[in-house]
C-alpha cells in the first residue's frame, strides 16, 4: 500500500467544466479571463450555483492547478461567495424550519432511530441488501469529494470552541487525522478503499461527475466551517455525522464483504464502526454538551446543523436510489472506468 500511496497524484486538481453562466464566470475568472457576473440563478440547489460555490470553497482547501494561491482572499471572489452563501443558507433555513421547542438533545435522540428496509431511502441499506459493486464504486466516487478531505471542514471550528468542547473536539479530530500516523489518516484510508475498487484516487477527480446533490452536501460543511457565526450549526453537523456513522458503516462493510471487495475497501468502514461508536458518545456528551454549557443560546443552531445535514443527505440519497432503481447512473458524466482486478487506478 505504501508504494501505491507514493504514486498518488499530489498536485491540485484541474478546474472543472462549468455547468451554467455563473460557474463559467467563476472558472473563467480563475483562469485569468475577465468576465462580468451574470444574473444569479434562482435555484439555490442547482448545478450552476452549487458548482460555483464548490469552486470558491475549494480555494480554501487544495486550490486548483494553475490558480495562484492568493486568489483565496480575492475581495471580488469573496463578495460573490457571500452572495451565493446567502442564497444557499436562505434555502436551507426555509426547508429546515426550527421550532422554538426543538432542542439539540431531542434532535440527537431522533438520529438514533434507525431506518428499516430499502423503502426508507437509506443508501447503506440498499447497498447492503441489493447493491452491486458498480453501485458501490459510483457511491465511493461521489463520496470522495468529502472523504478525501475528511475532517478538514470540521477542524475550522476548533479555535471557536472553548473548554471541554474544544478538548473533546480535538480528541475526536486527532483520531480522524490518524492519531499521529500518516498512514491512518481517514482520508488516506478512503483513498485505499478507492484504489481497492479500481477508482482514481486523485483529489477532486470525480468533481465533474458529481451531481448538485453531492456538491451541496460538501458545500454545507464548508459553509458552516468557514463562519464563526455558524459554529453551533457546524457542531450539529459534526454530531449528525458521528451519531449516524457507526451503524451505516457496519452495513457498508457488510455490503463490500458480500460483493467480494478487497480488505482495504472493507477496512475503511470497519474502522468507522468502532471509532465512531466511541466518537458518538464523546461528541454528544462533551462537544455538544460542552458547547451548550458555555453558550446555551446556540442550541437552535446545533439543531439546525443536525437537520440541515439530514436534509442534504436525504436529497443525495434520493438522487442515488432513484437512479439505481431505474437501472441508471447518478453520475452526470458517462460513468466511471470499469474496475480491472489487481490494477487499481492511481
Amino acid at each position: 500500500m505504501t508504494d501505491l500511496r507514493s504514486r498518488r497524484e499530489t498536485r491540485p486538481p484541474p478546474l472543472p467544466h462549468p455547468r451554467g453562466p455563473l460557474s463559467a464566470a467563476v472558472v473563467n475568472t480563475l483562469r485569468g479571463a475577465g468576465q462580468s457576473l451574470p444574473q444569479l440563478p434562482t435555484d439555490a440547489y442547482g448545478d450552476d450555483l452549487q458548482l460555483a460555490l464548490y469552486v470558491l470553497y475549494e480555494l480554501h482547501y487544495q486550490g486548483f492547478d494553475g490558480v495562484p494561491d492568493d486568489r483565496e482572499w480575492d475581495p471580488e471572489l469573496l463578495t460573490l461567495r457571500a452572495m451565493l452563501e446567502d442564497l444557499f443558507l436562505d434555502a436551507l433555513r426555509a426547508d429546515v424550519p426550527i421550532d422554538a421547542s426543538d432542542t439539540a438533545e431531542q434532535a440527537l435522540d431522533q438520529l438514533q432511530c434507525e431506518p428499516v428496509g430499502d423503502d426508507s431511502g437509506s443508501v447503506s441499506h440498499f447497498l447492503r441488501n441489493h447493491g452491486t459493486l458498480e453501485h458501490f464504486r459510483e457511491y465511493a466516487a461521489l463520496r470522495s469529494l468529502y472523504h478525501l478531505k475528511e475532517a478538514d471542514p470540521h477542524a475550522w471550528v476548533i479555535p471557536r470552541l472553548r473548554g471541554r468542547a474544544k478538548a473533546a473536539m480535538v480528541a475526536v479530530e486527532f483520531d480522524e487525522f490518524g492519531a499521529g500516523r500518516a498512514d491512518e489518516i481517514h482520508a488516506e484510508l478512503f483513498a485505499d478503499l478507492m484504489a481497492d475498487l479500481g477508482l482514481d484516487t486523485s483529489y477532486g477527480h470525480y468533481l465533474d461527475a458529481a451531481p448538485a446533490e453531492a456538491l451541496a452536501s460538501v458545500n454545507l460543511m464548508s459553509l458552516l466551517g468557514l463562519h464563526r457565526a455558524l459554529r453551533g450549526a457546524l457542531v450539529g453537523h459534526f454530531a449528525a455525522v458521528e451519531v449516524t456513522s457507526s451503524p451505516a458503516s457496519r452495513r457498508l462493510a457488510e455490503a463490500l464483504e458480500r460483493m467480494g471487495a478487497g480488505p482495504s475497501a472493507i477496512r475503511f468502514y470497519t474502522e468507522h464502526v468502532e471509532a465512531d461508536a466511541v466518537h458518538e458518545q464523546v461528541v454528544r456528551h462533551e462537544v455538544v454538551a460542552g458547547l451548550l454549557a458555555s453558550e446555551p443560546w446556540l442550541d437552535a443552531d446545533v439543531v439546525f446543523g443536525i437537520r440541515a445535514t439530514g436534509h442534504q443527505e436525504d436529497r443525495l440519497a434520493a438522487r442515488l436510489l432513484g437512479a439505481w432503481r431505474a437501472r441508471s447512473t447518478a453520475l452526470r458524466t458517462g460513468g466511471i472506468a470499469p474496475a480491472v482486478a489487481g490494477r487499481p487506478v492511481t
